[in-house]
């Protein structure tokens, strides 16, 4: 799969063992929404589904949820997390760089229950949202440091 150079679409993903939240950036690169939630099947079947929504988006970046431990190495999850970028890269040749998902479930949560939705709502997977937070950082930060 060749990547799009002309678009500055990034597509964020934050693994978890049950869920996988995906979230897009907008055309020009500077605003994520959540997009959906792909239920985990296995690494390789994983990789197909993502594989498949970042040619139909036309996505020229991955940005990988990366869960780190007290000390700040890979947890157990993101060690998962980066098996499954690998297998990203070997299946669709589309880069992958990893960042910090530290909170954002509960971040994604919070606003759930700062804007008022439902008690079901609040108790769904939030896995597509806290994708968006991460994508919005990762922006946000790419941004702040380009201007410096």
């Amino acid at each position: 799969m060749s990547v799009d150079l002309e678009s500055k679409r990034f597509m964020a993903i934050d693994p978890g063992s049950k869920h996988i939240g995906i979230a897009l950036s907008d055309l020009s690169g500077t605003i994520a929404k959540p997009l959906c939630i792909i239920n985990h099947t296995s690494r390789e079947i994983d990789a197909i589904k993502i594989i498949q929504v970042v040619k139909q988006n036309k996505v020229a970046k991955i940005i990988m949820g990366l869960s780190m431990d007290a000390e700040g190495n890979p947890s157990l999850e993101g060690r998962s997390a980066m098996r499954l970028a690998e297998e990203i890269v070997n299946q669709g040749a589309v880069p992958v760089e990893y960042w910090d998902e530290d909170s954002t479930t509960n971040l994604a949560q919070e606003i759930y229950l700062q804007t008022g939705a439902s008690k079901k709502r609040r108790k769904g997977h939030h896995d597509d949202l806290a994708a968006a937070i991460l994508l919005q950082s990762y922006i946000e930060n790419k941004k702040f440091t380009n201007s410096v």
